[in-house]
């Protein structure tokens, strides 16, 4: 098995900045072929993770985006039937309407594949990122669980498809429900929390190379103290970079150098009114004193 710790460099390469704990549980999840389950709060990167396992490995991405009411047709496959009809059409008018031509029209030149089916036909394992699974419902949750202990999936008129190269299963969960014990069993399981000072740091370097250090520092411990008040949406690393970025297009070499720049530029880590409207002018000047 890789050590943690070549694989946290190949992340890094990879323009990922890990925690030995999450690089280990990364190894293992490669070593042993199983899916990896992480939970955090929105906005500490979990999506990142896939993005960075598909440039460390040069694979495809593929991505299912979850959310209340997602059905296997939008997840796993579904007939094209327009093409169907033309194809029956065509059989009828050369007198070959019949059980054959039913065989015909339910073949894989027909079949069109969305990202569970996609992942599992795909000749070199591609990362799939099934992405929010606690927003589907149960029932797609516990379809899920013959994708992820067996990889494979069942189409009546085709039968069973079997993985062609076993792909790299990420799911993510904000926790908005408890996922079922059998989701948990089949994964590898990993809490991804907000980035300490020196990781969010570092993330912010190898994001944007070119930012003054000392700006840097700033803006990741000003993003700290804005966490620790309890808004509504707390910024993620995201935003952040976003924020830093931001700044940088401001000119600006200490978030303290220009507090109208700090008030103009919150629309990039603040996200509802509530939140907004407490930070007043006088409490963003003390909290961009707290980080002088």
């Amino acid at each position: 098995m890789e050590g943690a710790e070549g694989y946290r460099e190949r992340l890094a390469e990879a323009g990922y900045v890990a925690d030995p704990a999450l690089a280990t549980t990364l190894a293992l999840a490669e070593q042993l072929g199983r899916p990896l389950l992480l939970e955090g709060e929105a906005g500490v990167g979990k999506t990142a993770v896939a993005q960075a396992l598909a440039r460390l490995h040069g694979s495809r991405l593929i991505r299912l985006q979850c959310y209340e009411g997602l059905d296997l047709q939008s997840a796993v496959y579904e007939w094209d039937y327009q093409r169907q009809l033309l194809a029956i059409r065509l059989l009828e008018a050369e007198g070959r309407a019949g059980e054959d031509a039913e065989a015909a029209i339910f073949s894989e030149r027909y079949l069109l594949r969305r990202p569970l089916l996609e992942a599992i036909s795909a000749t070199e394992p591609p990362v799939l990122l099934i992405d929010e699974i606690d927003r589907a419902d149960e029932e797609f949750e516990a379809y899920l669980l013959e994708v992820l202990s067996e990889f494979q999936v069942t189409v009546p008129e085709l039968g069973t498809l079997r993985a062609a190269s076993r792909p790299r299963v990420l799911l993510t969960s904000n926790a908005t429900r408890e996922l079922s014990d059998a989701l948990r069993r089949r994964c590898l399981y990993h809490y991804l929390d907000y980035p300490g000072l020196d990781k969010e740091l570092a993330i912010l370097e190898a994001h944007l190379p070119g930012i003054d250090r000392r700006l840097a520092e700033q803006a990741v411990r000003f993003v700290h103290e804005l966490r620790r008040l309890g808004l509504r949406k707390a910024p993620g690393v995201a935003e952040t970079l976003d924020w830093a970025a931001a700044l940088m297009g401001l000119g600006l070499e200490r978030i303290d150098q220009s507090p109208e720049a700090l008030l103009e530029t919150l629309s990039c880590l603040v996200k509802t009114r509530a939140d907004r409207d407490a930070l007043t002018p006088e409490r963003i000047d003390a909290l961009a004193a707290e980080t002088r």
